[in-house]
């Protein structure tokens, strides 16, 4: 399976949901946002949503900054 993640093909080849995702990325306990195809996604469904062949994932971490 194929996932483009922050504009990166990525491959994995088992289909993950977008937890194991976050998780396989070192994103797993951080302040994220997602957007799955474009639609940005509420935190508690994370664990539920699965993911198909091709679909595209934004993954933001807030920055501070001055």
């Amino acid at each position: 399976m194929k996932l483009i993640i922050n504009g990166q093909p990525q491959t994995f080849t088992t289909p993950p949901d977008l937890a194991r995702v976050l998780k396989a990325g070192g994103y797993e306990g951080m302040t994220v946002a997602v957007a799955h195809n474009g639609t940005f996604l509420p935190r508690a469904a994370y664990g539920s949503t699965t993911l198909a062949d091709g679909d595209a994932l934004d993954i933001v971490a807030p920055m501070q900054g001055g």
